[in-house]
């Protein structure tokens, strides 16, 4: 059952993000595990019979391809998939907690039919009342867009915002640090990943 995230959680990444060493994870191993990883397996265990079972991401950056050579995260991700790329998430770093919900990622197939479902008119509208009211609600809709319009579709295209996502996600950072560090956080997070959930049903909708 989750009791809330240790007030301390957001220090430990703020001193990794510091000393990011292989030395300083192995000498906060355990804080790593009790402030952070144990509170958000029981946080996703708490939403699972609503959204479904969630996964914690490893702490470990892949640094194969990358020039930054820092071998942990300063940050740890849950996340609750629905579809390919798509569902819940929430994260917790030095500059507090963060969820959301949409689609990371998209491969070839899924941008295609992403795009088409945006140029149709009656999916395409649905997902501009959808993006409309996350805004009026106070949400940030990011996610990764070309600089242009995508090939094939004209740049005075009524939706053209929307199909130079290659990626579309809802996101918003809650900072009220006595409702984090309390049970109460479970349900502020079942409410606003209910307000998420239009995105992500219409996200999902594209892999039937």
């Amino acid at each position: 059952m989750f009791t809330g995230f240790p007030e301390t959680a957001p220090d430990f990444y703020a001193q990794l993000e510091l000393d990011n060493t292989k030395e300083f994870w192995a000498s906060h191993q355990d804080t790593y595990r009790r402030e952070v990883r144990e509170p958000m397996e029981a946080l996703l265990a708490d939403l699972a019979e609503e959204f479904g079972p969630g996964k914690v991401f490893r702490p470990h950056r892949d640094v194969r391809f990358s020039a930054d050579k820092s071998p942990y995260k300063t940050h740890q991700g849950g996340y609750v998939q629905v579809a390919p790329a798509t569902g819940w998430y929430a994260e917790v770093s030095a500059e507090g907690f963060r969820l959301g919900g949409g689609c990371y990622q998209m491969d070839p197939g899924t941008l295609t039919a992403y795009r088409k479902a945006v140029h149709e008119d009656r999916t395409g509208r649905e997902l501009i009342r959808v993006v409309d009211a996350l805004r009026d609600a106070g949400w940030e809709v990011t996610g990764d867009r070309l600089k242009t319009a995508p090939r094939g579709y004209p740049r005075d295209h009524p939706r053209i915002e929307l199909l130079r996502h290659r990626t579309i996600a809802a996101m918003r950072w809650f900072n009220e640090l006595d409702v984090v560090s309390s049970p109460a956080l479970v349900d502020r997070v079942r409410a606003d990943w209910d307000q998420v959930r239009p995105l992500v049903d219409w996200l999902r909708a594209l892999h039937r």
